[in-house]
């Protein structure tokens, strides 16, 4: 679709959005509890730590590639 058929690319991009993914859901998390939703809260910190780890593998990847 992006014309971009750049497999590091894909990765880097892959690796922005998981980072950009776990600043945001700081936000919703800080949301949730303001509105004192603990359980919604819990589940934006799952999505985040899934976001994170896929932003730590793909670094991972990354290192690994470039070396």
């Amino acid at each position: 679709m992006t014309g971009t058929k750049d497999k590091d690319y894909n990765l880097i991009w892959f690796v922005e959005a998981c980072l950009s993914n776990t600043l945001r859901l700081d936000t919703y998390i800080q949301d949730a509890e303001r509105e004192g939703d603990q359980e919604l809260a819990k589940f934006f910190r799952k999505a985040q730590g899934e976001s994170r780890k896929g932003a730590e593998q793909g670094k991972e990847m990354l290192r690994n590639r470039m070396s």
